[in-house]
């Protein structure tokens, strides 16, 4: 009888031992934990104006200062004036920073309007097709060389392109990023489709 106790005492102890063994080993209930990304702010847009070889329109991450945006645009030229200019200043979306010229150096013929003589509204007919860039054929140095656009903006319009097809209207080129009503203005009579 003392060995049916044994038995049955190990019996019941190979019993729990399983049970126990099953608990742990089992797939835990619930819904599994998914990290997501933290969430980015929306960049802050600035126009940059003046004495700056590249003006234009500019985007950059929130907190970015007036450096920043002088380092975007080119830097300054050398007849700027960076006395009156506060380069630690924190920049806002929607500002316009216009770099100033020293005193009596500022052009007298702006060269950012592309204003056109009297004698040069008129062009032959053939060529005024000629010398537009076409925004669904020109490669990434042409659209750089276009006023207010830079080889990250010039990128996003190819990178759309790629994306959305070719442009029907250069109104289209609106929708791209880091291009707005300012930069349009400038580039609207130097582009086609």
């Amino acid at each position: 009888m003392k060995n049916a106790l044994y038995v049955l005492l190990g019996v019941m102890a190979g019993f729990v031992l399983a049970g126990v063994l099953v608990f742990v080993s089992r797939a835990p209930a619930g819904e599994p934990i998914i990290l997501q990304p933290a969430p980015t702010a929306a960049p802050i847009a600035v126009h940059v104006i003046g004495a700056v070889p590249r003006p234009g329109l500019y985007e950059f991450p929130s907190g970015a200062r007036v450096q920043n945006a002088v380092d975007a645009a080119g830097g300054l030229l050398a007849d700027a004036n960076p006395d009156a200019l506060n380069l630690a200043a924190l920049l806002e979306d929607g500002q316009q920073l216009d770099i100033p010229y020293r005193d009596g150096s500022a052009p007298a013929n702006d060269t950012s309007t592309f204003d056109l003589p009297s004698d040069a509204t008129e062009t032959p007919a053939g060529t005024a097709n000629e010398d537009l860039v076409n925004i669904n054929t020109a490669s990434l140095e042409e659209l750089d060389a276009l006023p207010g656009i830079g080889p990250t903006t010039a990128q996003k319009i190819l990178d759309y392109r790629e994306e959305n097809g070719p442009f029907t209207s250069i109104d289209d080129i609106l929708n791209v990023s880091g291009i707005g009503p300012a930069t349009f203005d400038e580039i609207k009579d130097l582009i086609t489709t």
